[in-house]
């Protein structure tokens, strides 16, 4: 079959001829309809995150169609179309996997950094971490939702945002744009603050109250803001423009390093800073429920499967915006 292999130590992907996927005990094969691009991926690629696999395929938004089963598979059948996000695999029995937090498992593994992932004609997903999907899902409007879709949702809980509150969204790509849907459909006023028209069009076209780019203060304080962009010193900005007792929530895998930081104009008037830290499954299960019931809509542009590079570029220089999807 045909993959693209991430060589981080030259930054570069390469089309290559694998063997096909052998699922083990209690996984699928699935043959890949659509997969989303993700930053994850560029990090991947980039060393931004430290190579977990050789030679590993990228990709971890992923729609496809059971094609081969393992043994023990006792939900899934041939033909079924599912989902495979970030997430793959946990332990299960650690603290954090018995207390409903298996995004903290030590021992947790991921699609496309720790196992070939959907940038790829097939790839193999244990049973237990695919989503079942309808038959009639739009594939790749459903792809985004795997991951950019399921972090911005998990973001936003974090957030603490009130009824009706005013919620800052600092950089407005794939996953951005996808939350900010879930804040308006609940009564939230959405601030953007990004570079590149692009997004700031694309933050526009949603009717957010306020689009500005990088370097804008928000006309009014805000109750919670989700950092999306993997820059540092845009963490000390939105603390400052947060109100007090607001919530800042930095949503990305990777960040720079983030500048020092005073306590008083940042901290102070008992603000928390949180984190994300990739999905549980009950996070993707209950967002793809709301998704489907709100009619979420990513703004998808599609790549061909050899276009792969292009996208990964795209992403890259900015010159995109919403979510990019490779369809087969």
């Amino acid at each position: 079959m045909r993959a693209w292999v991430a060589e981080p130590a030259r930054h570069t992907l390469t089309l290559q001829e694998r063997p096909l996927p052998v699922p083990a005990p209690g996984e699928v094969v699935i043959e890949v309809i659509a997969c989303g691009v993700c930053r994850t991926d560029l990090h991947v690629l980039d060393g931004d995150i430290p190579a977990h696999r050789p030679d590993v395929v990228p990709g971890h938004q992923v729609v496809g169609r059971v094609v081969e089963l393992g043994r023990d598979i006792r939900r899934l059948g041939l033909g079924d179309l599912v989902g495979a996000a970030w997430l793959r695999s946990t332990c299960g029995v650690c603290r954090w996997c018995r207390t409903g937090r298996e995004n903290l498992c030590p021992s947790s593994l991921y699609n496309g950094w720790d196992a070939d992932g959907g940038f790829a004609e097939r790839m193999t997903l244990p049973e237990a971490y695919a989503y079942p999907l309808a038959d009639d899902t739009d594939a790749a409007a459903t792809a985004p939702l795997l991951c950019a879709g399921i972090i911005g949702f998990r973001a936003l809980q974090r957030a603490g945002l009130p009824p009706g509150g005013r919620l800052g969204l600092y950089g407005f790509g794939s996953s951005a744009h996808i939350t900010a849907q879930l804040a308006l459909s609940a009564g939230a006023q959405v601030y953007a603050i990004t570079r590149g028209e692009r997004n700031r069009r694309l933050a526009r076209a949603l009717g957010l109250t306020f689009v500005g780019d990088e370097d804008a203060e928000p006309p009014a304080r805000l109750d919670s803001a989700i950092v999306f962009a993997p820059a540092g010193p845009i963490v000390p900005q939105a603390l400052r423009a947060t109100a007090a007792g607001g919530t800042v929530v930095v949503a990305g895998i990777h960040l720079s390093d983030v500048p020092s930081m005073s306590y008083e104009r940042e901290l102070f008037h008992e603000r928390d800073l949180r984190s994300v830290t990739a999905n549980t499954r009950a996070d993707g299960e209950a967002f793809l429920r709301v998704a489907r019931q709100l009619t979420v809509s990513p703004r998808v542009t599609t790549y061909s499967f050899d276009e792969v590079g292009q996208a990964l570029d795209a992403l890259r220089s900015g010159r995109s915006s919403g979510s990019l999807v490779v369809s087969m």
